[in-house]
């Protein structure tokens, strides 16, 4: 770090120019063909995969695998997408590690999975490289589809439904879509601007038409959705932040981690975003972690996670763990905020170590402070402006295995409906599972 990471308060530019770009490169760039074909041979291509079933888009993976491991790799895209539309994304920021790599077979017996993630990739990442689009539209049915949220639930809707032959009018309350693709992911996980590449390329099918900068109950009603189409799906995502509720909350340099990464994820010149000297992030989910990793990356020179329960409670798996304390970030665990001090702006934070009970977790008398220029609140997000009609569960839309909501016409799916795992890979489930009751429903 250069000399201007030593300067105190929240300042742009505490890094030198080639640093930025060395820091946000691609964190895990495409395997070479050669390096395909050798993890490729590393799976044995199971009959009965452990790693298909722990796949929530259901993936062929020994199949995809093995046309890799033929010199198909677009047959093994085409495969990928067939089951996820947006496989190019889930292969950068999945959890693979949690989720197929975790239930591989070589990973049971040697502690070293099938590159499941990386080859997903490689074969993606060709096929989406070249004209056309590997799917053809149906003849046009004549039929009409909202979908409120270009995310990835409402994305992999829409795609589904065109391809079918619908005409589908996506509606997003963002500037540009793609959702938490676009605004809620590490830079470094999304390099080069692929999401907005893969909104582009998925636009490819034909029948989609999107209107940005319009939100649901402002600009549009869903009763008039309604009205004008023949079925309507909702994935609009978690737009609220919840808050920590304690004293000094409204200080100076207290921030939502979610609009820091978003912030971050639109910026032209890293060097002029902002970042304090002592970065303390609250929270334990993957939010928290790419807050605190890119805090770091762009110059902070400590970086500390609090959260309140155990480490083994973390929702950010153990892999993003390591990866956050190997990038320099504290991490703590079992204490709560309590007060945030500070004149005008935030100096320090002040904690009180917690125990977790049966009944749940209590917070002792014993309390500590880190010192704070700039603080991130990641504890989690909420529904916001729910149409009314709409039966809600824990903060989210009730939907049943369909996506079917409790009003007739309506779908969810994704972070906003219940069975959401916060996961992009879940969402586009959701979204494709929606679409192909919908298109049901109106045929």
């Amino acid at each position: 770090m250069s000399n201007t990471s030593l300067t105190p308060g929240v300042v742009p530019g505490r890094l030198a120019a080639e640093a930025y770009a060395r820091n946000f490169a691609d964190a895990a760039p495409r395997l070479g063909r050669h390096e395909a074909m050798v993890a490729a041979d590393r799976c044995y291509f199971c009959f009965d995969a452990p790693c298909t079933t722990a796949c929530p888009t259901s993936i062929d993976i020994p199949l995809f695998i093995r046309q890799i491991a033929t010199g198909t790799p677009d047959a093994a895209a085409k495969t990928i997408f067939a089951q996820n539309i947006m496989g190019g994304m889930c292969a950068r920021v999945c959890p693979t590690e949690t989720l197929c790599e975790e239930a591989c077979v070589r990973e049971a017996a040697e502690g070293k999975p099938v590159e499941i993630g990386r080859l997903q990739r490689y074969a993606t990442d060709g096929l989406m490289a070249q004209a056309g689009h590997p799917f053809t539209r149906a003849a046009a049915t004549g039929k009409s589809v909202a979908v409120v949220g270009a995310g990835p639930a409402g994305l992999a809707c829409a795609h589904r439904l065109a391809m079918k032959g619908h005409a589908v009018q996506v509606y997003d309350a963002r500037p540009k879509p793609g959702g938490l693709n676009e605004y809620g992911l590490a830079t470094y996980k999304t390099a080069d601007d692929f999401a907005q590449a893969e909104v582009d390329w998925l636009l490819r099918i034909g029948g989609i038409t999107l209107h940005q900068g319009v939100s649901l109950g402002r600009e549009v009603a869903l009763a008039d959705l309604r009205a004008s189409h023949d079925a309507v799906f909702l994935g609009v995502g978690l737009a609220g932040v919840n808050g920590l509720r304690v004293p000094g909350e409204d200080l100076k340099n207290v921030r939502n981690a979610v609009d820091f990464i978003a912030e971050l994820r639109q910026a032209g010149d890293y060097s002029s975003l902002p970042v304090g000297r002592d970065v303390v992030v609250i929270g334990g989910g993957m939010t928290a972690v790419d807050a605190a990793v890119q805090a770091r990356l762009l110059g902070a020179e400590t970086v500390t996670i609090v959260y309140r329960r155990g480490q083994e409670k973390m929702s950010a798996s153990g892999y993003e763990q390591n990866h956050a304390t190997s990038s320099g970030v504290r991490i703590i665990c079992n204490a709560a905020p309590v007060a945030l001090h500070g004149t005008g702006a935030v100096t320090e934070v002040e904690f009180a170590h917690t125990v977790d009970e049966p009944g749940g977790l209590r917070l002792t008398d014993q309390t500590f402070r880190l010192a704070a220029d700039q603080v991130f609140k990641a504890i989690g997000q909420s529904l916001v402006g729910a149409p009314e009609g709409l039966a809600l569960q824990a903060g989210k839309i009730v939907v049943d295995a369909a996506g079917r909501t409790t009003l007739p016409g309506i779908w969810a799916g994704g972070d906003c409906a219940t069975g959401g795992e916060d996961l992009t890979v879940t969402a586009v489930a959701q979204g494709r599972d929606a679409a192909e009751d919908i298109h049901a429903s109106i045929s």
